[in-house]
């Protein structure tokens, strides 16, 4: 068994991380596995080398180890770039020039109805033809969306996590109407979300992801991505959020419930096992 706990460095470690990331450690060490570490940067915008440090320095006060060297997406742009112009040279991608208020007035046109995937709004396809790549055009630094009705197949995947326990089919027709046109790369990034964590769990031989339950709907996308790239799918296991006492889920912005803070008040790392429910 190998897990793995993938932070991004823009801001501390809550509560919610501590669970995720104990969790996956404790899973794959009670198993005689393997645990590692990755740091997804991407957002280099709001990426900061002091909040890459204080995962490193926060993890390691909770006890958890793991293996060295750490993956580091921004090294990784080279392989997501040549992923994307091997799906560009297939016609599966598309140039997107749409907005975020594009979208919403397109999607609130009376005979569109508005419909909302794991991204939101549901994209209208509006580019299609417009963004379509002509013959021997290289890779554009654009934004650039997947044809979802040349990329979606028959798949599925097995939840472990015990809301959705069980094996979940995922059909073309579902990816088409209820997740849409996604984007695989951000002119800022060079890259997206649900690319970067699809190549880079294949890259460390994940054989189990752990993650909260919020990203459950994304992981149709990311195993209709493996099945697009020829990756093997992993075994998934979405776990419940922590939430405040109003019922809402942490975030980095609650900066009350940050890792280091409950540190400098003269917490233990068993204390906050038992505040996350463990």
């Amino acid at each position: 068994m190998i897990t793995r706990f993938a932070p991004s460095p823009t801001g501390p470690l809550h509560l919610g991380h501590a669970y995720s990331a104990i969790l996956a450690h404790d899973m794959a060490r009670a198993a005689s596995g393997r645990f590692l570490l990755r740091i997804e940067d991407i957002d280099r915008q709001r990426s900061r080398p002091e909040w890459e440090a204080q995962i490193y320095d926060d993890l390691a006060w909770l006890g958890l180890t793991w293996e060295e060297p750490v993956m580091r997406q921004s090294d990784r742009l080279n392989i997501y770039r040549q992923t994307l112009a091997k799906l560009w040279e297939s016609d599966l991608l598309y140039r997107c020039s749409c907005t975020r208020r594009d979208i919403e007035a397109a999607t609130s046109a009376p005979q569109e109805g508005v419909s909302l995937g794991p991204d939101g709004l549901i994209y209208p396809g509006t580019c299609r033809e417009s963004g379509a790549r002509t013959a021997g055009e290289p890779l554009p630094d654009a934004v650039l969306r997947l044809h979802m009705d040349r990329a979606a197949a028959h798949c599925s995947f097995d939840e472990i996590g015990e809301a959705h326990c069980g094996t979940h089919s995922i059909t073309p027709e579902q990816m088409i109407q209820n997740v849409g046109d996604i984007v695989l790369a951000r002119r800022d990034m060079g890259t997206s979300y649900h690319l970067s964590v699809v190549l880079d769990d294949a890259a460390q031989g994940i054989t189990h992801v752990v993650r909260g339950e919020d990203l459950f709907d994304a992981t149709q996308i990311h195993v209709t991505l493996q099945k697009l790239l020829k990756l093997s799918t992993p075994t998934y296991c979405h776990h419940n959020l922590i939430r405040d006492k109003s019922g809402r889920r942490l975030a980095k912005r609650d900066d009350a419930r940050a890792i280091a803070k409950y540190r400098t008040e003269g917490a233990t790392p068993a204390d906050i096992r038992r505040l996350v429910g463990l």
